[in-house]
């Protein structure tokens, strides 16, 4: 690692973590007499070696921007899932443009969905035989849509239950998502429809209509993402949020600083959830590109009353602000979370809505367009917040699109987060020195 001293710590998809990770965790940050502790999440993604690539590129500048702080890190993993053809931060191009193009499921993305879903493999075999056959026939679609909720669903209660709801109303019980309860086969062709828009937008452009086996391998990586969109939430509220408070007691003078990426954002949001009564050690909170809703934040939504964020006044556990990144050129947040996220959680059509700015305000996600509907929010250039003392607490949104810009369809620059001035944002957030 480009920096020292760091702890690993690993939780299982039910949040517990590996106890002696802990242990040294707990134990090390005394004994290296460690006053700022930053923790980083990742994302979707599968294996440790890109989780720690991505921790070591991040992280190098800090040493040389604080030398003399007292500082410490520790690179969160959690069973999350990537499929092949998804960019990551560094992941070679050469290796990138190797992986086939949809719908097809290659052996890589076989085995990540064995490796997170695990006791389905005949559901595995029977998504990718119908990926690699796309038969013509709308009951075929219709049926692959029911292997993948199979795939995916979980016996649990709660609002957690299927996809980790990001808001959550009163007195409205939650129901099956509609890319589900509905027809599969029309969820695909929206979803084909959106890649097209997306494609034709980029370097690819192509004529004729969508293929709806294309809309049917993004259904697929949608239901996957809210599942571990789920699992996120799950690691994050009941296993790191309770590390942050074991730490807090062993080492009160350790200041912490959560930092996420993706997926990894809503973990350590909702570690706020978790932590336990009365500790104040989390300093700040930046979330890099957080896929998870806008209004998670949220005590009330602007277009229903009855409902608030299922994270609603959590940011107010944290003793600094939490920073919010955000670039309109993350394609992945901008359009295809959106129309997931109203498939998942809604009934009514976007029929007439495209993918455009209607869409996107209902379903918006915290890496597009920053935390919405809490008074007193701050905005800010990521210039500006580097130019000037950021607040003391509250919520932040940074415009961070001057340096999160790069990527093709369909995630666009949803990855591109390895710039030294998102580590100095950490650090201003944070007021490490």
């Amino acid at each position: 690692m480009s920096v020292t001293p760091y702890w690993e710590l690993t939780f299982d998809a039910d949040g517990d973590p590996a106890g002696r990770q802990r242990d040294r965790l707990l134990a090390g940050v005394t004994e290296r007499q460690v006053r700022d502790l930053v923790v980083f999440a990742h994302g979707w993604n599968n294996d440790r070696s890109g989780a720690t690539r991505l921790y070591d590129r991040f992280l190098a500048p800090v040493p040389r921007l604080a030398p003399a702080a007292r500082v410490g890190y520790v690179g969160v993993l959690w069973p999350a899932m990537r499929f092949s053809d998804e960019p990551i931060p560094d992941f070679p191009r050469a290796v990138a443009a190797e992986a086939p193009r949809r719908p097809v499921l290659d052996k890589d993305t076989r085995h990540a969905l064995l490796e997170s879903f695990p006791g389905r493999a005949i559901l595995v075999d029977q998504i990718a035989r119908l990926l690699e056959q796309q038969p013509p026939e709308e009951a075929e679609l219709e049926e692959f849509g029911r292997l993948v909720r199979l795939l995916v669903e979980v016996v649990a209660p709660g609002p957690q239950a299927l996809f980790g709801a990001d808001t959550v109303a009163e007195g409205v019980p939650q129901s099956e998502p509609e890319m589900f309860a509905g027809s599969s086969a029309a969820a695909c062709e929206e979803f084909a429809r959106a890649l097209a828009g997306l494609e034709a937008s980029g370097a690819r452009q192509e004529f004729g209509l969508p293929n709806p086996w294309e809309g049917a391998h993004e259904l697929l990586r949608q239901a996957t993402y809210y599942a571990m969109k789920r699992r996120a939430g799950t690691v994050g509220e009941r296993g790191l949020g309770r590390v942050v408070g074991q730490l807090a007691k062993a080492a009160p003078g350790v200041r912490v600083h959560l930092v996420g990426h993706s997926f990894g954002a809503r973990l350590v949001s909702f570690a706020l959830r978790g932590l336990p009564e009365g500790v104040r050690t989390v300093k700040s909170v930046t979330l890099l590109q957080g896929a998870f809703s806008h209004y998670a934040f949220a005590a009330r939504l602007p277009h229903d009353a009855r409902a608030g964020g299922v994270l609603q006044g959590q940011q107010n556990r944290v003793d600094g602000p939490l920073v919010c990144c955000h670039s309109r050129h993350d394609s992945a947040l901008g359009t295809m979370y959106p129309l997931a996220s109203r498939m998942a959680g809604d009934s009514r059509s976007v029929a007439g809505l495209g993918m455009g700015r209607a869409l996107g305000a209902t379903w918006g996600a915290m890496g597009y367009g920053g935390v919405r509907a809490v008074p007193g929010t701050r905005a800010c250039t990521l210039a500006e917040a580097l130019r000037a003392k950021l607040p003391a607490s509250g919520c932040v949104n940074v415009d961070a699109a001057a340096v999160v810009r790069r990527g093709g369809p369909p995630a666009g620059a949803h990855s591109d987060i390895l710039h030294e001035e998102l580590a100095r944002l950490v650090l201003a957030a944070g007021r490490i020195r």
